[in-house]
């Protein structure tokens, strides 16, 4: 079973890299290494996946939309 995210940060190494720490909801923090690339990558697909779900997210239903543009 996944274990949720309690909290985490990013904060650069000072040699071009950053340090990603995310800590569970148990106390437990696991740090990463990664490249300004891959933090890219990393944000465009938590954008993504938040774009692809922003109309549940906020209860938009594509039928009254359709009837409000007519």
């Amino acid at each position: 079973m996944a274990k949720g995210i309690a909290s985490f940060t990013v904060t650069a190494d000072g040699n071009g890299d950053y340090l990603i720490g995310i800590e569970d909801e148990d106390g437990d923090t696991t740090e990463f290494t990664a490249t300004f690339d891959q933090l890219d990558m990393m944000s465009e697909a938590i954008g993504d996946a938040l774009d692809a779900d922003e109309e549940d997210a906020l209860g938009i239903d594509d039928d009254t939309d359709a009837e409000e543009e007519v």
